[in-house]
């Protein structure tokens, strides 16, 4: 195989990775806000921050990325609190908010 082949499936790999992560990224994000809003809890920043990257499996068997994000929230305007979001593949797998009484909203 030769070396421009070679670059050209790197380049090709590297790209859809990152444009996978961008769409990984905002569903992440609309999800967090709609969390956020049926608790009627204001989400921090408008943003999401991943904070682990790994491999999982679909109910189909099949290999997925996973990615866990972070946000944060307030639930008087005064105060910040942790929401994990976990995203496997392009299926939202998880979220919790965390309460300031050490419960789990979600």
């Amino acid at each position: 195989m030769s070396t421009t082949l070679t670059a050209i499936i790197v380049v090709l790999l590297i790209t859809w990775l990152w444009t996978d992560s961008l769409r990984a990224r905002e569903r992440a994000i609309k999800a967090s806000a709609k969390a956020c809003k049926q608790l009627e809890v204001q989400l921090l920043d408008q943003t999401v921050a991943l904070s682990r990257l790994g491999l999982g499996r679909n109910p189909g068997g099949r290999l997925r990325i996973r990615r866990q994000y972070t946000f944060e929230f307030s639930t008087n305007g005064g105060d910040r609190h942790t929401g994990h979001i976990t995203v496997l593949g392009d299926v939202l797998e998880t979220i919790h908010l965390e309460h300031p009484d050490g419960n789990t909203i979600i």
